[in-house]
């Protein structure tokens, strides 16, 4: 297990342990300690749990994930564990923006907490965008049109708790049963612990997720439009059934022009 060995020692080193004051730790000797970062001898089931309860990491995240590439800023707390978030900066320790390509997405589920899947994705670099976290992902159907098209690429920004999100607002959704998902959310029943995802295409329906299910969600910033649209797509007519469609009161809208008028 060379990856676990690695990955003992960088856990050890993050929380600035001796391997003596880590032994006391864990209640096993120094020698043991350095048999297992040396590759020498591979932890036993029990020592395995107690190595996952310690660092809050899940034992597959430590046998099979290089994480010697991560800080502690690189993980997020979810539940009573941590999982692995892999964040790539620049030559200047700038964050940039990893781009989950269209390829890529397909295996997004089972390796967006991997270190080397996100160190092979392609990256860019917006100036415009303010400081945080943020991801490219491809878009794939109609769900969304006509504002966001099959092809397009959002760009997001990672939220750490997925009740901090804005009623009425778009988000990239990471979960085990869909993948990943660009939805439309809505807080309604949010103190029951329940988001309403909702496509603007009313062609689909809209369905509940309890935030336990999210493993990551990402704030909508900015669309990239890959292709045109058409004439027909900007008609009028269809943005404002969409705009009701999407509980944007008229009403209020045309009160709050004439507020800004006599002001």
């Amino acid at each position: 297990m060379e990856k676990l060995a690695k990955n003992i020692k960088h856990l050890r080193a993050l929380k600035s342990l001796t391997q003596e004051q880590f032994s006391i730790e864990l209640d096993i000797t120094k020698s043991r300690v350095g048999s297992y970062e040396e590759g020498r001898s591979d932890p036993s089931i029990e020592m395995l749990i107690s190595l996952s309860d310690y660092f809050k990491i899940p034992i597959d995240a430590l046998v099979k994930n290089d994480l010697t590439l991560s800080q502690d800023d690189t993980f997020i707390d979810i539940g009573n564990q941590r999982v692995l978030f892999p964040m790539r900066v620049d030559e200047h320790n700038e964050n940039v923006i990893e781009v989950v390509t269209k390829a890529a997405s397909a295996g997004y589920l089972q390796g967006y907490s991997d270190t080397e899947f996100i160190a092979d994705l392609p990256i860019m670099s917006l100036d415009f965008l303010p400081t945080g976290k943020h991801r490219a992902f491809p878009i794939k159907g109609d769900s969304m049109h006509p504002w966001v098209k099959d092809g397009d690429v959002v760009v997001a920004e990672f939220m750490e708790n997925p009740t901090a999100v804005k009623n009425n607002f778009c988000y990239i959704i990471l979960t085990k049963d869909d993948g990943l998902v660009y939805k439309r959310v809505f807080t309604r029943e949010l103190d029951k612990g329940f988001l309403t995802l909702s496509s603007d295409n009313k062609a689909y329906q809209p369905y509940k997720i309890h935030t336990s299910e999210i493993m990551e969600i990402w704030q909508f910033k900015l669309n990239l439009c890959i292709g045109q649209y058409q004439e027909d797509e900007l008609n009028p007519t269809n943005i404002l059934n969409l705009m009701r469609s999407v509980g944007i009161e008229l009403k209020d809208l045309k009160n709050r022009v004439n507020k800004l008028e006599i002001n």
